[in-house]
């Protein structure tokens, strides 16, 4: 299975988990249960899902470094937490390049966003690229 498509996958587990306020191992069992996948498959996205978890408040802080100065992190819907999340992990936890990350994620905001998301969520991650010195 192609990186974008597990990539998807990671989102709507996460986004599903973020929409219950939820985060167990169990939670993100029985949501892989219900796909149908190559158990390779599921068991990757369950590893990069159980860190991201982990790494909840680590992200979601990035995320708030980020934000202009009137905005407050629960102000972010959660379709747009749920990409960046993943994004910031990819980037700072994964070693994925930066622009592979921002571009995949820019992607499942037109996807599943609203209309000013993909921008919105370019505008964090090339903020967050640059606090890190990672560019």
């Amino acid at each position: 299975m192609n990186k974008s498509i597990l990539r998807e996958e990671i989102f709507k587990l996460v986004y599903s988990l973020e929409v219950q306020k939820a985060g167990s191992v169990e939670e993100v069992d029985l949501y892989l249960e219900n796909i149908e996948m190559p158990e390779k498959d599921k068991n990757n996205i369950k590893s990069v899902v159980l860190k991201i978890i982990e790494l909840d408040l680590n992200l979601k802080d990035q995320v708030s470094k980020n934000l202009k100065s009137e905005w407050k992190v629960d102000r972010v819907s959660k379709i747009n937490m749920s990409i960046l999340k993943i994004a910031i992990y990819e980037i700072l936890y994964m070693n994925t390049p930066y622009k592979v990350a921002i571009n995949e994620a820019v992607e499942l905001a037109k996807k599943y966003g609203e209309e000013t998301s993909a921008s919105f969520i370019n505008g964090i991650l090339a903020s967050v690229v640059k606090d890190n010195d990672i560019a």
